[in-house]
């Protein structure tokens, strides 16, 4: 399998791309983002964008992959629904739209959130986001994350995020042995979404107990 991976650097494509590299079954990796991952690897290939809306690139630099993993997202605290969908709708479905015209059949794994279709502003959009997707490709799914629980160091990139973290990371473990699926390993989290990209899955909609029926062990 040959992927696209968007997100990187974030702590959610931080995970994905660790699995990715140690998956033998995953042939080569195209990290598409604004900052070089600081990864070296014979897998691994990037494909750096100043202006991450600018969708227009070269279509063999994005032909011949089997999977994209858009693991892009941002908080909406603070912000707008205006300025929240456009760094969530409309970013996603730029790539999206642009990939789909190379590749229809491609395995599209969107990371979503828990909640996603409630009341709240970020859960309409992120709703609207994943029915586009789903219309889209008909290999897409949504992947509705809620806790994760980094294993190999994997950090959020903005700082008051990280410092969150840092607090929380202690706590994780005993909220998973309290309530299993509320807490999901980072390498689960990779795991899985390799695993349904490769081999689809019953249902096209992921919550935390499928990611982690999915990624609890290595192939």
């Amino acid at each position: 399998m040959r992927a696209i991976l968007f997100g990187a650097t974030g702590m959610v494509g931080q995970a994905v791309l660790r699995e990715c590299l140690v998956d033998d079954g995953v042939e080569a990796v195209l990290a598409v983002g604004r900052r070089t991952t600081g990864v070296t690897h014979p897998k691994l290939r990037e494909l750096l964008r100043a202006d991450l809306f600018d969708v227009d690139v070269p279509e063999s630099s994005v032909a011949g992959y089997d999977a994209c993993f858009f693991c892009l997202g941002v908080s909406s605290v603070g912000m707008s629904e205006a300025a929240y969908t456009r760094l969530t709708f409309d970013l996603t479905m730029g790539w999206a739209r642009a990939l789909a015209l190379v590749s229809p059949s491609l395995a599209f794994c969107y990371v979503s959130g828990a909640g996603t279709g409630g009341k709240a502003m970020w859960a309409r959009v992120k709703g609207r986001t994943e029915s586009a997707l789903l219309d889209l490709f008909p290999r897409s799914y949504m992947v509705r994350l809620a806790a994760l629980l980094p294993m190999h160091g994997e950090a959020p990139r903005m700082r008051g995020a990280r410092a969150l973290y840092a607090v929380a990371r202690p706590l994780l473990p005993l909220i998973r042995a309290v309530a299993p699926n509320a807490v999901v390993t980072t390498e689960e989290l990779g795991r899985a979404m390799i695993r349904v990209a490769r081999e689809g899955f019953g249902r096209r909609v992921l919550e935390a107990s499928d990611l982690r029926a999915l990624g609890g062990r290595r192939e």
